[in-house]
This record gives C-alpha cells, sequence and structure tokens, in this order.
C-alpha cells in the first residue's frame, strides 16, 4: 500500500476548525463494519478477492484519517464468526490477506505511535496467524498514538454468551458490571460511532452490547471507495448529534 500513515502538518485545532468540527466533541472510539468489497468488485467484473485486496488500502486511509484527528480507538470488523460459512477458497484468502497486511504494515504502524490489538475468538484461527496477531500485538503494546482494534473471528451474540458462562462458573451475580468485565472488549472504552458503509442497515451481530449508546452511520458507499471525505462527514455529523443516554438535555 502506498497511503502513509504520517500525520498532516497542522495542528488539531486547525483541522477541526477548517472542517467545521467542534474539537471538544470529537470521539474517542470509532467502529467500523467495512462491507461492499464483493459488491464493490462485482461491479467492476472482477473477482471479489480483488475487492477485500482494495478494501485493505481503505482500512489504511481510515487510520490515517483517524490519527489526524486525535481518535484514540478505530475498530475494524475484518472476520466474523459467521464467515466461515464463505467458499473456502475467500476464507483462505482473507486469513493470508490478514497475515500478510499485519506483517508488512508493522514497521510503518511502530513509526506512527499506532498499538494494535485483536478482539475475538482466536483460538480458533490457524496457528500462523495466532503467531502474527501475538507478534505484532507484543511489538506495538508500548504505542500510544492511537489503538486499532481488528476483530477477527468476532461475534457479539457468541461474545456474550462466553462472558455469562465465564460469569457463572465463578459464581458471580450477573449484572451489567458483571457482563461488562467478561466481554472480550473489556479493556476499551465502547464506540462513540458505528460507522457500516455499502447501504446495509442493520448490525450484523457486531458490538451488540456495546452500542447501547453509539450514534450509527450508514453510509451508501462501498467500503473500497470509503475515503477521508466521508470520514470528514461522519465527524461533522456526529458533532452536531445530541446524546442524551436516555435523558433529557439541561
Amino acid at each position: 500500500m502506498s497511503t502513509s500513515l504520517n500525520e498532516p502538518t497542522e495542528t488539531l485545532t486547525s483541522l477541526c476548525k477548517k472542517h467545521d468540527i467542534d474539537v471538544n466533541r470529537l470521539p474517542d472510539h470509532i467502529a467500523v463494519i467495512m462491507d461492499g468489497n464483493g459488491r464493490w468488485a462485482k461491479k467492476k467484473n472482477r473477482p471479489r478477492l480483488f475487492g477485500h485486496q482494495q478494501g485493505a488500502k481503505s482500512l489504511k486511509k481510515a487510520i490515517k484519517s483517524a490519527t489526524s484527528f486525535g481518535i484514540n480507538y478505530i475498530s475494524f470488523w475484518a472476520f466474523s464468526t459467521e464467515n466461515w460459512k464463505r467458499p473456502k477458497t475467500e476464507v483462505a484468502f482473507l486469513m493470508k490477506l490478514i497475515k500478510t497486511l499485519i506483517i508488512k504494515e508493522l514497521p510503518e504502524l511502530k513509526k506512527n505511535g499506532v498499538k494494535l490489538k485483536f478482539y475475538g475468538f482466536l483460538d480458533a484461527l490457524s496457528p500462523s496467524v495466532q503467531k502474527s496477531v501475538r507478534f505484532c500485538e507484543s511489538e506495538t503494546q508500548d504505542n500510544t498514538k492511537i489503538q486499532v482494534n481488528i476483530m477477527l473471528n468476532y461475534g457479539a451474540r457468541q461474545e456474550i454468551i462466553a462472558a455469562v458462562n465465564a460469569i457463572q462458573s465463578k459464581h458471580l451475580p450477573i449484572t451489567e458490571e458483571t457482563i461488562n468485565d467478561h466481554l472480550l472488549t473489556r479493556d476499551i472504552p465502547d464506540p462513540d460511532i458505528l460507522i457500516r458503509t455499502s447501504g446495509e442497515y442493520r448490525i450484523s451481530n457486531f458490538l451488540l452490547w456495546q452500542i447501547s449508546y453509539t450514534e450509527l452511520f450508514f453510509l451508501d458507499v462501498f467500503w473500497p471507495d470509503f475515503d477521508r471525505s466521508h470520514f470528514i462527514d461522519v465527524l461533522q455529523k456526529f458533532c452536531k448529534r445530541e446524546r442524551r443516554y436516555g435523558g433529557l438535555k439541561p
């Protein structure tokens, strides 16, 4: 990928002012459902695998945009627990692509202060992918510029079931607090924003517990076409939304 993760030279304050974004209302955590790679490729009479390759470039652009706006966390749903149902050739390609990308991009991620974390049922992945995941987490664990979360073999229903089973095994009461403490994502804040591309209006088993008060953005653009302008547009709209968390504004 040719896209660099280097930040623009302008300050965060001037960047937000230029794009009419309230610097004091920026989100802490953005989650992304990267949808539409296959349909994007089909429209161009190309194989689905080509769409996934292009989607990887959009992921890197999104990280660059998030970094420039001082976002602390950004999470990408790279592979769901349901994606194993796809053709074996596509699953094998995705796993190879994920493994190749995280190793290939590691030097630049380290250089730009990116902390890489993986969330999901990782034990089901091949030993070589697990090894790559652990290596990349170890190599970037001290970085503090932004934390990039890759959701790999992740499913929200499965996550909640696993959390409840773990709580019961410890003979603890099932409360909102104990469930939070046993989720895969227990060490990161809930998302402020959830973006789904491709024009689909559903959550599809992604972070079901965590997005109770998340602002949802459904974009009518396939993921390979997602760029900085779409990212900025979401931030502009988010900063104008009133978040009441079930209460009323004073």
